[in-house]
């Protein structure tokens, strides 16, 4: 409910921002705002030869097949004229995002397609762990742990062994097998929720400690440092797990707070040790490697853990196959119903995405996003912040937002300022320490039509506040 109080106030400040913008500046286009591609010059224009200025139009006329562009550098760099079919088109300045259109088919073709195609093969995956009773054994080795942290969840529950499978894919990179796995257990804590509309307790810890983004490898941080040509592509690695980590920790406790987890339990704390323990030994390993041994590393394990747990998944089927006989189906058959759930699953949650991801496109291109941001820069600037940092903290804006928005922000600043300057390492960090909590909340909610999500969204949005500020001391002390 308040979610999508949210997104109706971004989507009406929108459209009253664009409506004022086209009757007070010729700075937006209705064309733009609804057809409009990314990084493509925005028509703002389109005059008569005969109203052109004198200079202007006799070039033009001098011009090979009366068909110019003109930059006018010395006075708006960023302004292009170009004649052709009797008039002038100009153009100024460049697209923020998609068009509301454009984001429409991206959103069918480009995020929900390839992730049908995810959560069919990991659905199946899933289904087969259900069946062979792999998932009942992974559940109830974790059910000591998981019952504090989760006291609303019966022990030994389904949904123990997928929340662990999905920590431990966000832990090691593997994003493309942690939704499905991360779905599948909101699914499963939906069917011990007693009111179908409202998120549960154990739905909001779940969702807060998925959003923290506790991250081991970050793979995907280390490739863009690499192409941009970083003197050590790994270097930004131990920031993003600190920050991650203590992200981590600060949704934990603050939730756990509010619904009164015992924080003295034994099993607790052996299992918050264990936990702190494997980062320490894992980062200390890492560290002493040089840089290549860091790049082969982060670039291979995420991939042969992921390889690891589908032959495991695959092998244990198989050689349980008699629990499959028992339940009057095959490891094949099985894994057709997985995927097929995890199909449906994906068309369910199309509608949530899309409406997300249009108003996050309207609200960037209406141009109420830049002058957010510029503003939020201006105070920080004055307040003495180092304005390497206020030049990252676009990436920190728009990462709750949207993922794909603050990696073009990140390669932005890798490219401006270069990559190993201050602003793209704190936007490295910014990029890799939190999750995209509006498009997390949209899809995990979204695919068990919850409305009202209670205090989730406020509590994510704490925390990626709390990862914002830790990005910016360890970046600074590191770097």
């Amino acid at each position: 409910m308040v979610l999508s109080r949210f997104w109706l106030a971004i989507f009406i400040s929108s459209i009253v921002f664009i409506v004022v913008s086209l009757f007070t500046a010729n700075t937006y286009t209705i064309d733009s705002i609804l057809n409009g591609k990314k990084d493509d010059p925005i028509l703002v224009s389109e005059k008569y030869l005969e109203e052109l200025p004198a200079f202007l139009k006799d070039s033009i006329k001098k011009a090979p097949d009366q068909t110019m562009i003109i930059n006018r550098d010395t006075l708006n760099a960023d302004t292009t004229y170009v004649y052709k079919n009797k008039t002038v088109k100009i153009y100024s300045g460049l697209q923020k995002s998609d068009g509301l259109l454009p984001t429409c088919k991206s959103t069918l073709v480009d995020l929900i397609l390839p992730l049908i195609a995810y959560l069919a093969f990991f659905c199946g995956l899933m289904e087969l762990l259900i069946v062979s009773g792999a998932s009942g054994k992974l559940a109830k080795a974790l059910s000591p742990v998981f019952v504090k942290v989760f006291p609303s969840i019966p022990q030994n529950h389904p949904s123990i062994s997928y929340m662990t499978l999905n920590f431990a894919a966000n832990f090691l990179g593997l994003d493309s097998a942690a939704t499905p796995f991360g779905l599948k257990a909101m699914e499963s804590l939906q069917e011990i929720n007693p009111e179908k509309d409202k998120a549960s307790d154990a739905q909001i810890m779940f969702m807060c400690l998925h959003a923290s983004g506790l991250t081991l490898i970050a793979t995907s941080i280390i490739g863009y440092r690499a192409a941009a040509n970083a003197s050590n592509p790994a270097d930004v690695m131990l920031p993003c797990i600190i920050t991650s980590f203590i992200g981590t920790i600060a949704a934990f406790l603050i939730v756990g707070i509010k619904q009164k987890i015992n924080f003295k339990s034994a099993s607790l704390l052996i299992g918050l040790m264990v936990l702190i323990a494997a980062i320490v030994g894992l980062l200390m390993y890492v560290n002493h490697l040089d840089l290549i041994g860091k790049n082969y590393f982060t670039s291979n394990l995420s991939g042969l853990i992921l390889i690891a747990i589908i032959a495991f998944t695959l092998i244990f089927s198989f050689r349980h196959e008699k629990k499959f006989k028992e339940a009057e189906t095959t490891v094949f058959d099985t894994f057709v119903v997985g995927a097929n759930n995890g199909v449906k699953t994906g068309v369910t949650i199309f509608p949530y995405v899309l409406g997300m991801l249009v108003a996050i496109s309207l609200f960037r291109n209406s141009g109420l996003f830049e002058i957010i941001s510029d503003g939020i820069a201006f105070v920080f600037s004055n307040m003495g912040v180092n304005k390497e940092i206020t030049n990252a903290l676009p990436v920190a804006m728009l990462r709750p937002f949207s993922s794909a928005g603050s990696r073009g922000f990140l390669i932005d600043s890798m490219n401006t300022f270069g990559a190993d300057s201050l602003t793209a390492r704190l936007s490295s960090i910014f990029q890799c320490s939190a999750e995209s909590t509006f498009y997390v909340i949209a899809v995990y909610f979204g695919s068990v039509n919850i409305k009202n999500t209670r205090y989730a969204l406020g509590t994510m949005l704490l925390v990626d506040l709390i990862c914002v500020i830790t990005a910016i001391f360890v970046a600074t002390w590191f770097f």
